[in-house]
């Protein structure tokens, strides 16, 4: 028989869930972290007390990156920047070996890397484009998950948060390649979610809507009013917002979540 928390238990974890929006002594791999939502969720992270670590392609803006959050006196924990080639697994494995000698533990990974697609109709889009956005949005999730996931179950505990896209829950006229990624990386979350649920690994997605990051920043006004005007909120979102909610879904509040989607959309999937 399933043992289920007294009322008392149940009555502490939930004063437990209010004060511990916390990382404290947590150590934590941010995938994609240079820019836009990465970035801000590095800052997120480490402003809640987590070590990180911060992995991208691009090295020099991840040492930029790791220099401003050291200088910021709200954070507690250390900081580490290591150049990952998602696309490559030798080089994501080396990312989680390293946060393992360096930390003895890793209790959550963030898995923002990904790729766009221009938009082009379906049978118009090239094979060989289709290829490269399946490979680093839902191969490069894949192998992440593989190597994060390895590392946490001899703790017994963990957290992994995979960002998908409002695309991944519905379709999107000119961007199959994207959409069917973004669909893909929801299914993996979804499953790894059921396969390590009594492992004690929780396993979630967000769905962000249209974010003020990324090409959409150097895109001219009227593309993004466009944009803005596609959400009930009538409002681009911005990184910060989809960190807040990746930091609450690696907290002990979101204990019993797991499997889940999150759309952080300014209500662009209810409509």
């Amino acid at each position: 028989m399933t043992n289920q928390p007294s009322a008392n238990q149940a009555s502490d974890k939930l004063a437990t869930a209010r004060s511990s929006n916390r990382l404290d002594g947590k150590v934590a791999i941010l995938l994609g972290a240079s820019r836009g939502i990465g970035a801000a969720c590095a800052h997120a992270f480490a402003t809640a007390g987590a070590t990180i670590v911060l992995a991208a392609r691009d090295q020099d803006q991840l040492d930029d990156l790791a220099r401003e959050i050291g200088a910021d006196d709200a954070t507690t924990g250390a900081v580490l920047a290591l150049h990952t080639d998602m696309g490559d697994e030798a080089s994501v494995q080396h990312l989680v070996k390293t946060t393992i000698q360096e930390f003895n533990r890793l209790d959550i990974a963030v898995n923002v890397a990904g790729t766009g697609q221009f938009p082009t109709p379906l049978a118009n889009l090239a094979t060989a484009d289709f290829d490269r956005v399946i490979a680093v949005n839902l191969r490069g999730i894949f192998l992440a998950m593989k190597a994060e996931i390895t590392a946490m179950l001899p703790t017994g505990a963990g957290s992994l948060v995979n960002i998908a896209s409002t695309a991944g829950l519905v379709g999107v006229p000119g961007i199959g390649a994207y959409a069917a990624s973004k669909h893909a990386v929801i299914g993996l979350t979804k499953t790894a979610a059921l396969d390590y649920a009594t492992a004690g690994i929780r396993v979630n997605a967000i769905a962000p809507g249209p974010i003020l990051a990324g090409g959409i920043l150097t895109a001219p006004p009227q593309a993004r009013d466009v944009a803005a005007r596609t959400t009930p909120q009538q409002r681009m979102g911005t990184p910060g917002e989809v960190a807040a909610a990746a930091l609450w879904l690696s907290c002990d509040a979101a204990s019993y979540i797991t499997g889940t989607v999150l759309s952080v959309d300014g209500g662009y999937v209810a409509r």
